[in-house]
């Protein structure tokens, strides 16, 4: 009886150890995460609006989380070709995207998305920046009022680039030639470099993009600056306008950015992820760098993951009719 009893407390002992060492590894993995090196995709070209933001805020969370923070850049489709990879990717938190706002547009824009906005995680919203409407050196007209009467009278003639179906500069040509009620030529490129070496170089007219990619341009007097795309005027670019007071009344666009993760991300690590984010847009160098091209990081209580998601489905909805409207889509 008794070598029964001891068999049997041995047993329970065997299994309670084997418990904890299939346990503490586990539990091990989820306190030292990071272990290894994080990717963020950028679904767009190196270089442009979105990869600099993306640059500065994965420099900083790099301190943060006591690993590199890597950004790759996986161009193509829109920005949707790097999303869907990110979506497909193993929900660890060592691969993130960071996205504008084509997020939110993607789903109307694009009739075959290989995904949807429910397959991530929202990890916090990161910037809004503003944009600017640009034109190629030596442009005839002087304000944006004269710009939208030229392109009205000249609209077999006039060319709009744009970084891509689905980029920001896309979208915002789109409201543009939709708030004059007047298409021109629009010329897509691969990302927004080339579209703005075109600019420069005089080969299209116009262009509509972010002051991280267009401030330095404009204060080099590389392009010639009209207005922005605010409610209120860019602190950077004081003597640019607002569109609505060159005459666009209601027209206001700001291409915001947030960062994400595979759906069923353990909470526990987008909760580290999260942190590490707020603290990169609190770091003195990333707000001035922010502020040195037009924007500045979202207030504190827009940052928190619970936000992010509910902004994005509100962003979705909005853009929805815009879209329709438009007759605008991509396979």
């Amino acid at each position: 009886m008794f070598r029964k009893t001891a068999r049997a407390a041995l047993a329970v002992l065997m299994g309670a150890a084997a418990f904890s060492l299939a346990a503490t590894p586990q539990a091990a993995q989820a306190q030292a995460y990071p272990a290894r090196p994080i990717t963020v995709v950028v679904p767009f070209a190196a270089g442009g609006p979105t990869d600099t933001v993306a640059r500065l805020v994965a420099e900083s969370m790099t301190k943060t989380l006591g690993q590199q923070v890597i950004v790759e850049n996986v161009g193509g489709a829109g920005g949707t070709r790097g999303a869907g990879q990110v979506a497909k990717a193993a929900p660890d938190g060592y691969t993130l995207l960071l996205h504008h706002i084509g997020q939110a547009t993607a789903p109307s824009l694009y009739r075959k998305l290989p995904y949807k906005v429910t397959d991530f995680e929202t990890a916090g919203l990161i910037t809004a920046v503003p944009m600017t409407l640009i034109a190629k050196p030596g442009f005839e007209p002087k304000s944006i009022a004269d710009v939208v009467a030229y392109v009205k009278a000249n609209k077999d003639k006039v060319t709009y680039g744009n970084a891509g179906v689905g980029s920001a500069s896309h979208l915002c040509g789109m409201l543009f030639m939709s708030a004059v009620g007047t298409q021109v030529t629009t010329v897509p490129y691969q990302g927004t470099g080339p579209a703005m070496n075109d600019l420069v170089g005089g080969q299209i007219d116009l262009m509509c993009d972010q002051t991280t990619n267009t401030t330095g341009q404009i204060k080099g007097g590389k392009v010639k600056a009209y207005a922005v795309t605010t409610k209120e005027p860019v602190k950077s670019l004081p003597d640019l306008p607002t569109m609505e007071a060159g005459g666009l009344k209601g027209f206001e666009v700001a291409v915001w950015h947030g960062l994400y993760a595979p759906k069923g991300t353990p909470a526990d690590v987008v909760a580290k992820l999260n942190a590490a984010l707020n603290t990169a847009l609190e770091d003195p160098k990333v707000v001035a760098r922010f502020a040195d091209l037009g924007t500045e990081p979202e207030p504190k209580d827009r940052r928190s993951a619970e936000f992010h998601k509910t902004f994005l489905t509100a962003e979705v909805a909005k853009w929805k009719p815009i879209i329709e409207a438009a007759g605008v889509y991509a396979d």
